[in-house]
């Protein structure tokens, strides 16, 4: 039963988006070809609401839903591996379907190649996860 708040959630998250075209192909290739700025629109209007929440929520010293006090932990500076995260996970979602021309590109070369290309994500995604500790900062 409490999962239903969290699929319905996200169900409706999902709507908001297809409506606003936020997972058109088409949209996402006017906003890298700098034509439109309906996905920067709502890439801003994202962010803009994420920052006014965490200033809201440090402000007002507002609790969560267990009475529990929201801490934003500090973390630690380093890039390199926010760029090898970011590298896998472009890939993984380039690759693997999120972005839907690569993926029907890929299958076109059979469903061997398809499979060769998802399990590479996974396999860089997971090599990551046991090399990220040991990366530097």
């Amino acid at each position: 039963m409490k999962a239903l708040k969290f699929i319905f959630s996200g169900m409706l998250f999902g709507i908001i988006m297809i409506k606003s075209e936020a997972a058109s192909w088409y949209r996402i290739q006017e906003m890298f070809r700098f034509q439109s700025f309906h996905m920067y629109g709502i890439i801003s209007t994202a962010v803009l609401i994420g920052v006014l929440s965490i200033l809201i929520i440090k402000k007002l010293k507002i609790n969560d839903i267990s009475g529990n006090k929201i801490v934003f932990p500090i973390k630690e500076r380093g890039w390199r591996r926010y760029l090898l995260g970011g590298i896998i996970f472009g890939l993984g979602w380039a690759l693997t379907g999120a972005c839907p021309g690569p993926m029907f590109v890929t299958l076109g070369y059979g469903y061997l190649m398809m499979a060769t290309v998802i399990l590479s994500a996974l396999a860089g995604t997971f090599c990551y996860g046991l090399l990220k500790d040991k990366l530097p900062h």
